[in-house]
């Protein structure tokens, strides 16, 4: 037939498909591959940020990995991780589902809410710092006793802060994914369970819940790989104080590479953030179990 009209078979355009993807690939390489190859290459040399760069074997990982330090910045990294997770998550998930009905005023409350998202994480830190601030802060201008206490100057009391600060900010983006979440839920779904009586709880607990799982964990997998990353947010509310209550790792890097000019270690320690990250990572990829597209490919 292609020989009688004279028109070319139709071929599919497989050789493009790799072209597609080489400016992805090569930004990935450029701005996150050979910076890590670079790091993880510094962690064995010696410098000061300006001078001279001199290889220096395993000296930097021997100062960082017997430092006395390190094992409290680790616990208080993974403690700010925890605790924003398990305060994120149940009012990312309730905010989402609340946000996924038509009415729309919840439209209306899902811009406002993503607002925080928006800002500066350090214009965020100056704000509550001068808010909080025990003279002149809202407590004593409201003459509020109880909220004119020293909230920065009490380890408690300054880590309590950091993980309000750190939710108030990030919970309307984990909002946001759990409303397109709800949303790709089938209506059948809850019509049926509206036949056979249950309830909205009912519901959210046998059909909500359940049907957010992988939602869960890309939400969730954000939000811990996230969380070894904050820095200008507690270097600008707390500089990791008071007695270290707030020292992260993250800040711990900037620390000893940028204030002490120990780029070494700093290096090192930015490599154990990565193999920390990587790790939690594929550790949530494997609680979440096979995505949801190979189940629906077996089902079908």
């Amino acid at each position: 037939m292609s020989a009688l009209t004279g028109r070319r078979p139709h071929r599919e355009p497989r050789s493009i498909l790799p072209w597609l993807a080489a400016p992805a690939l090569v930004v990935f390489v450029g701005f996150a591959v050979v910076p890590l190859v670079g790091v993880f290459a510094l962690s064995f040399t010696t410098w000061d940020g300006i001078g001279a760069i001199h290889p220096s074997g395993l000296t930097s990982w021997r100062a960082v990995l017997t430092d006395s330090g390190l094992p409290h910045a680790l616990w208080v990294t993974f403690l700010v991780m925890a605790v924003s997770w398990a305060v994120q998550t149940p009012l990312s998930i309730l905010l989402g589902t609340f946000m996924a009905g038509r009415q729309r005023y919840r439209a209306v409350l899902g811009v406002v809410y993503f607002v925080p998202l928006m800002l500066s994480s350090a214009a965020i830190a100056i704000a509550y710092k001068a808010l909080l601030d025990p003279n002149f802060g809202l407590g004593a201008g409201l003459k509020i006793q109880a909220l004119s206490k020293d909230w920065l100057g009490r380890p408690g009391l300054a880590f309590g802060v950091v993980i309000f600060v750190v939710s108030w900010q990030f919970i309307p983006f984990h909002s946001l994914i759990y409303q397109g979440g709800v949303q790709q839920i089938p209506k059948s779904l809850y019509e049926a369970a509206q036949l056979d009586g249950a309830g909205r709880v009912r519901q959210f607990l046998s059909i909500t819940l359940p049907q957010l799982k992988y939602t869960i964990i890309t939400s969730s997998t954000l939000m811990v790989v996230g969380s070894l990353t904050f820095f200008d947010l507690i270097f600008v509310l707390t500089e990791g104080g008071p007695a270290d209550a707030t020292r992260v790792l993250a800040l711990d890097m900037y620390k000893r590479g940028f204030q002490a000019s120990l780029m070494g270690p700093a290096s090192v320690i930015a490599v154990i953030l990565v193999l920390v990250g990587l790790a939690l990572a594929l550790l949530l990829r494997r609680l979440g179990g096979r995505d949801a597209g190979a189940s629906q490919l077996e089902g079908v």
